[in-house]
């Protein structure tokens, strides 16, 4: 039993939902400076963002299960492998689905309403890199997602200022998830994948990138001003703006691949 709930987690890499949940908390803690914060919300609040990452994450591994296997980088992968059957990734995505979908119910109608075009948007980016190369930003873009939902369940209605963290969170997960591709140009290539790496090469991928993590601390920067922060705001700013510099200095391809794989 144990070793089949790690399987699943392997599958969708819980572990990095654990990264994922403080940009939505974040966006908790600011709405709660204009709201009320209900600690029942802050629960399925909790329990909305493991559903929609997991379901997201399975749906993900379901539809790129071809290649997967085609990729030597992916295919030991549990689906490919063998670990997991197709089926039983399948149920998992409709089980966290309905939990995604039972969680913002009990956050209001709103939520619940919202849930589904969601969801439609976390699952439809599984299907980008068959004809875009601007994959990377609707990666971003599904995940910003998180910070306007939580302030919505939150705030019961909607604030413009939210996107601000939104877009900064957008531009960070881009700019990561096209460093993140460079190790699989090749592949990309043959199976006729998009990706900017792939269509504009290694040293072009790298400037793109550098560009958009500029404009995530822009928007993080801003975020001091709109939402009137304190000066310990910038230690976390100095944080976000360091931690891709290794990467974005790497020149060896082997190199960057083990400092992304950690």
């Amino acid at each position: 039993m144990l070793e089949r709930i790690l399987t699943y987690g392997r599958m969708i890499k819980f572990s990095h939902t654990v990264f994922a949940l403080p940009f939505a908390f974040s966006a908790v803690i600011l709405a709660q400076r204009q709201h009320q914060m209900i600690i029942s919300d802050i629960f399925w609040i909790l329990l909305a963002m493991i559903g929609a990452r997991s379901s997201a994450m399975g749906f993900n591994r379901i539809a790129d299960a071809k290649f997967d296997t085609k990729n030597p980088r992916t295919s030991k992968r549990d689906i490919p492998s063998g670990r997991l059957s197709l089926s039983s990734a399948i149920v998992f995505v409709i089980l966290f689905s309905g939990l995604f979908i039972f969680s913002s119910a009990m956050l209001g109608k709103l939520c619940f309403y919202l849930s589904f075009p969601i969801l439609v948007v976390l699952f439809s980016y599984s299907y980008t890199k068959r004809f875009t190369w601007l994959s990377h930003i609707y990666l971003g873009f599904a995940i910003s997602l998180a910070p306007a939902c939580a302030w919505i369940a939150l705030a019961k209605s909607f604030s413009w200022s939210i996107l601000i963290l939104s877009f900064a969170l957008m531009t960070y997960i881009a700019g990561f998830d096209i460093l993140y591709a460079c190790q699989d140009i090749e592949f990309d290539k043959d199976e006729g994948l998009f990706s900017i790496p792939a269509h504009f090469g290694v040293k072009k991928a790298l400037i793109i990138a550098s560009i958009i993590h500029l404009a995530s601390f822009y928007f993080f920067f801003l975020i001091y001003f709109v939402f009137d922060m304190n000066l310990i705001h910038f230690s976390d700013l100095v944080f976000f703006l360091f931690i891709p510099l290794p990467l974005h200095k790497c020149k060896n391809i082997s190199l960057y691949v083990i400092i992304t794989n950690r």
